[in-house]
């Protein structure tokens, strides 16, 4: 199956292997969500699972993160979400001192289904921009993303400036990136762990409409 070569190939690294598949897969009339969450979303939350059990390093996260975005490149004109209703509003974005923006992409070409008004912030985020956002946005939801274990704290300082500034109640807090895991999401405060975006997906499919009218109580 068409899928699992391009999976493969996301977790080998190889771009021009996965622009190609994913070429031939569109031309044959391959649905292109299918083609992202069974090829290329696939592949990469391999890639992640490896990671989290040290079996690759960095830069071969990276390949196979550069290999996906070249499928991407071909899938993400083809995508056509069911139009909803919006419902709510997500705030995302990698924590400070971190570039990386693969698992954090990832989540939000997947969650867009759901009818969240998704803002995206980035790289590199300080908790001033993470505050600043919810606040201006009046997101239900704040989504973090770390790569790197060094990084991880900062998710923790997010938290902390929430609750300094009164802005906690009512806000889910969610966490996740290939080092982070249901424990650490616990000892920092996180209300949610997604281990792969296919998790975030299934929990805002649940529970969306509900934390939005949450929220709206809460505030």
């Amino acid at each position: 199956m068409i899928y699992a070569e391009i999976a493969d190939k996301v977790k080998n690294g190889e771009a021009e292997a996965v622009m190609e598949l994913c070429c031939k897969a569109v031309a044959q009339g391959y649905p292109a969500l299918a083609i992202l969450e069974k090829g290329l979303i696939l592949g990469m939350d391999q890639v992640a699972d490896k990671y989290s059990h040290r079996r690759v390093i960095v830069p071969e996260v990276l390949m196979s993160a550069r290999a996906m975005h070249a499928g991407l490149s071909v899938v993400e004109p083809h995508l056509k979400y069911k139009a909803k209703r919006q419902t709510g509003t997500i705030v995302i974005g990698t924590v400070a001192g971190d570039l990386h923006d693969i698992g954090k992409n990832l989540v939000k070409l997947t969650v867009m289904s759901t009818g969240a008004h998704i803002v995206d912030l980035g790289i590199d985020v300080t908790p001033h921009r993470f505050l600043q956002a919810v606040e201006k946005y009046k997101a239900e939801i704040l989504m973090m993303a770390a790569l790197l274990t060094t990084t991880m704290p900062g998710m923790k300082k997010v938290i902390n400036a929430l609750e300094e500034a009164g802005m906690r109640k009512g806000l889910i807090v969610a966490v996740g990136g290939a080092p982070v895991d249901e424990a650490f999401a616990r000892v920092i405060g996180a209300d949610c762990y997604f281990k792969c975006a296919k998790d975030a997906k299934s929990f805002l499919d649940h529970n969306l409409n509900k934390i939005v009218l949450r929220r709206k109580l809460a505030t």
